[in-house]
């Protein structure tokens, strides 16, 4: 699995981080994880466009996460260059719900698609042929879910998506190759994570790698990897847009 960090930002303007996006290239698959606002203008300096995305999954329904869904579905219907191949939502439940509100809001613009949506409301498990995923109720909106993806090789990925810190999230993740937490604020504040407790997170799952990413301008201003550090022992990495690994 190929993973590029679109944006690891936040919803606030700041040149250095562009508002969340992860894209996970899969042996067969395209997968973009969250779709803040920008995100689609992005895909271009890696050179992808709207018609390259197999799979959206969304990890709730916050603005800096999801504003661009619309304007994908806007972008495939370019009449010079549509999008031809089937695109997959997934999504917590409420994401159908959701779809069908931006439908009226925005009516013909991203109505008669000329190519197939399908929209899953994942509230266990969905697979594929080249991989599968696990959710897990999170803390943060009421529909926050983070996901737990596996391929065909074997090799996991946890996104841990926006939450506050609840118990079972270190076992969901456990012995996973690369966990993703967000790390919104320096210190501890409703609705996410901060560095002694993602530490801890680390250490309890037994990750083999962490990096961390959905940050305020604010983390960039203080030393947010030492506490970490000091619970977890593995490799950590503060995640930068366009940050590109392999596992």
């Amino acid at each position: 699995m190929e993973i590029t960090f679109i944006g690891t930002g936040s919803g606030i303007p700041y040149k250095r981080r562009s508002p969340s996006g992860i894209l996970l290239k899969t042996e067969k698959d395209n997968l973009l994880f969250d779709t803040g606002p920008g995100t689609l203008r992005k895909l271009l300096d890696i050179e992808l466009t709207y018609k390259d995305i197999d799979y959206l999954l969304y990890t709730h329904f916050h603005l800096d996460h999801i504003a661009d869904f619309a304007p994908i579905l806007f972008a495939s219907k370019y009449e010079l260059d549509p999008r031809k191949k089937d695109l997959t939502i997934i999504g917590p439940k409420g994401i159908q719900e959701f779809y069908k509100k931006i439908v009226e809001l925005y009516g013909i613009q991203i109505r008669n698609l000329p190519y197939k949506l399908h929209i899953i409301e994942v509230t266990d498990n969905f697979s594929t042929s080249n991989w599968g995923i696990n959710v897990i109720k999170t803390k943060h909106a009421h529909e926050s879910i983070g996901y737990r993806l596996k391929d065909k090789q074997g090799k996991t990925l946890v996104y841990s998506g926006d939450t506050e810190p609840f118990p079972s999230l270190s076992n969901f993740a456990q012995g996973t190759d690369l966990l993703i937490l967000e790390c919104a604020f320096p210190k501890p504040a409703p609705g996410h994570l901060y560095p002694e407790i993602i530490g801890e997170i680390a250490r309890d799952s037994e990750a083999k790698q962490l990096i961390i990413t959905h940050l305020y301008p604010v983390c960039d201003e203080v030393d947010i990897l030492s506490p970490i550090r000091a619970k977890f022992d593995g490799k950590i990495t503060i995640a930068e847009d366009f940050m590109q690994l392999e596992i």
